[in-house]
C-alpha cells in the first residue's frame, strides 16, 4: 500500500519519538487504529479489535434510567490525590448517584493535543479503568480526536453515563422540605485547594489531597437507611457548598439556614484559604455529597454515613424551613446571621 507524503512524514516523526501524539493519530487511518488498538481500547475496556463496532449494545434493564454527560478540562491533569482520568469517572458516576441511580455504563470522548505524551495518556487511561472497576461501571464506547498543537491543553475528556433507578423514592433538587436536616459526608474544599496547589506549585507543609471519589456506594447505603425520608442528594462541585445550597433553596422554594461552626473543614485547607482570601464554602469538592433528610431520620442517617469509608467526618450543617423562598443564611461563629449568595464569577477556574 502506498502512503502519502504527509503520512510518511507522520510515521517518520513517530519513529523519532514514539511517545508523542501526532495529528495522524486522529486521522482515522493506520496511526489512529494503532493508538486505539494498542493503547486506548485495551486499557479502558479490554475489547479486542474484532469486537469493536460503531455503538455499544447494552443489556435491557428494569426501572427508570438516568443519563448524564460532563466534560473535564482540569489544570493540571495530574494533581495531589487524582488525575483528570479518575476525576472524569468519579464526576459522571456521582452525577448519576445524586439521582439515586446505580451507575452501569460510561462513554469516553478524548480530545488530545498534538505533542501530548503517550505515556501520560496511558497513565490517565489506567486511572480511568481502575476508577470504573472500583465503582462497578463499564466503559463501553467512546471516541478520540486529535487537534493541532496549541488548539487544546494536553487533553480534554467528555464522559457520559447511564444508570438505573430501581426504587420509587423521589430524589431531586425541588424536593427539599421544611424541617429537613442537611448532612455533608466530610470536609469542604479539599479538591479545589489541592488542584490550585498543584497548578501554582504552592509549597504547602501539610499534604492536601483532592477528595475525588465515587459516591455510588455511599448513596446506596443512604437510600437503604433513609428510604422515603431522603429528599435531595447533590454533590457540591463547582461553586462549592454555598452555590449548591443556594440552587436547592431556589428549586424547592424554601429557606435554608447553615451553621458555620458545624461546617467540617480540614485545618490545612482552612489555613490556605485564610492566606489567599478564599472561603471554603465556595471551593469545589469532588467526593462530597449533601443529603436532605427528614428531621426524624437525620441522626440515624448521619450514623449510617459515618460508618462508610467516605463519611467518617460527616456532619449535620443546616436545616430547611418554609417561607423566604430561595433565601440562604449562615449562623456565624460569633452569634450573628449573614446572607449566603452565589459567586458572581469563579474563585478557581478549571478545577474539574
Amino acid at each position: 500500500m502506498l502512503l502519502s507524503r504527509s503520512a510518511l512524514t507522520q510515521e517518520k516523526r513517530l519513529n523519532v519519538n514514539s511517545d508523542l501524539i501526532l495529528l495522524g493519530h486522529g486521522s482515522g487511518g493506520r496511526l489512529s487504529h494503532q493508538l486505539l488498538d494498542d493503547l486506548i481500547i485495551p486499557t479502558l475496556s479490554g475489547t479486542a479489535p474484532a469486537g469493536q463496532n460503531d455503538a455499544a449494545l447494552l443489556e435491557q434493564v428494569s426501572g427508570r434510567l438516568a443519563y448524564t454527560t460532563d466534560s473535564f478540562v482540569v489544570d493540571p491533569i495530574f494533581f495531589p490525590g487524582g488525575t483528570i482520568g479518575s476525576l472524569a469517572v468519579h464526576g459522571t458516576v456521582n452525577d448519576l448517584a445524586m439521582m439515586g441511580a446505580s451507575p452501569l455504563w460510561l462513554s469516553v470522548g478524548l480530545i488530545l493535543e498534538e505533542g501530548f505524551s503517550r505515556s501520560d495518556l496511558k497513565t490517565i487511561l489506567e486511572d480511568m479503568r481502575q476508577a470504573a472497576d472500583a465503582c462497578g461501571v463499564s466503559i463501553v464506547t467512546g471516541d478520540t480526536k486529535v487537534v493541532p498543537r496549541g488548539k487544546a491543553d494536553k487533553i480534554f475528556i467528555t464522559t457520559s453515563g447511564i444508570g438505573v433507578i430501581e426504587h420509587t423514592i423521589a430524589i431531586h433538587g425541588a424536593n427539599a422540605q421544611a424541617g429537613d436536616a442537611i448532612i455533608i459526608n466530610g470536609t469542604l474544599g479539599d479538591h479545589g485547594i489541592a488542584v490550585m496547589a498543584g497548578r501554582e506549585g504552592l509549597k504547602i507543609d501539610t499534604d492536601i489531597l483532592s477528595d475525588s471519589a465515587a459516591l455510588n456506594g455511599l448513596v446506596a447505603a443512604i437510600i437503604a437507611e433513609a428510604g422515603d425520608s431522603l429528599h435531595v442528594l447533590r454533590d457540591p462541585t463547582r461553586g462549592g457548598v454555598a452555590t449548591t445550597i443556594k440552587e436547592i433553596a431556589g428549586q424547592s422554594a424554601v429557606s435554608i439556614t447553615l451553621v458555620e461552626e458545624a461546617l467540617p473543614v480540614n485545618p490545612s485547607v482552612r489555613g490556605v484559604c485564610s492566606i489567599l482570601g478564599l472561603d471554603p464554602l465556595f471551593v469545589a469538592n469532588e467526593g462530597k455529597l449533601l443529603a436532605f433528610v427528614a428531621e426524624e431520620a437525620a441522626e440515624r442517617v448521619l450514623a449510617c454515613i459515618r460508618r462508610h469509608p467516605l463519611g467518617g467526618q460527616a456532619a449535620i450543617i443546616g436545616q430547611v424551613s418554609a417561607g423566604d423562598a430561595g433565601r440562604v443564611r449562615m449562623k456565624t461563629a460569633i452569634g450573628g446571621v449573614r446572607a449566603v449568595e452565589m459567586l458572581a464569577g469563579e474563585q478557581l477556574p478549571r478545577i474539574c
